[in-house]
This record gives structure tokens, C-alpha cells and sequence, in this order.
């Protein structure tokens, strides 16, 4: 399962990155993904440059170009099934420097 999730995780940073074609979807970072272990969800984590509304229209440009996304994991890939994606902010870049500035 670590080999599929970091499999998907290069191929949708690269999609995200060169091939959506959504102007809300801005500075975004994959960070993560958890698959099921029967392939049928993936939870993808991403960082977001900006503020928090910034945030949750990047976030919601990622959601409306999710069939895209997960066809190109289907090109890629030979899966028995492509995971449906949803899409989370992952916080821990924040709860990391807080804890740094906490320990200083």
C-alpha cells in the first residue's frame, strides 16, 4: 500500500501541477495519500499557499477537477480499481512550526 499511495501521489502532483487548468487551484502541494486497502477511496493531502480562503476555494477547484485526476491515475497505473479521491488540507506544516515556536 505505501508503494501505491506514493505512486499516486507523484502522479497527481504532477497533474495538479502541469494539467489542471483551474484558476482556483493555485499553489498546491501534495503532501499525502491514504488508500483503502480495497482501492476504493483515497484520501489526498495537500498544503495550500494563502490564506484560509484561499484555501477552501483551492480545495474546492481540486474537488471539481477530482474525474480528471483520477483519470490520469487510471493511465497511469494499472490498478484493478482507480480510487475515488477526496481531497483534505493537511495542517501538519502549521502544527509543526507552532510546536517550534512553542519549544523556542
Amino acid at each position: 500500500m505505501r508503494r501505491v499511495n506514493e505512486v499516486i501521489r507523484e502522479v497527481l502532483g504532477d497533474a495538479i501541477a502541469k494539467e489542471v487548468k483551474d484558476p482556483r487551484v493555485g499553489f498546491v502541494t501534495v503532501t499525502g495519500v491514504e488508500t483503502s486497502p480495497d482501492l476504493r477511496t483515497a484520501r489526498v493531502f495537500v498544503s495550500v499557499l494563502g490564506s484560509e480562503s484561499e484555501r477552501e476555494v483551492a480545495l474546492e477547484g481540486l474537488r471539481s477537477s477530482h474525474g480528471f485526476l483520477q483519470s490520469r491515475i487510471n493511465d497511469e497505473m494499472r490498478i484493478k480499481r482507480t480510487p475515488t479521491l477526496s481531497f483534505h488540507y493537511d495542517d501538519s506544516i502549521e502544527r509543526g512550526s507552532r510546536i517550534s515556536e512553542l519549544l523556542d
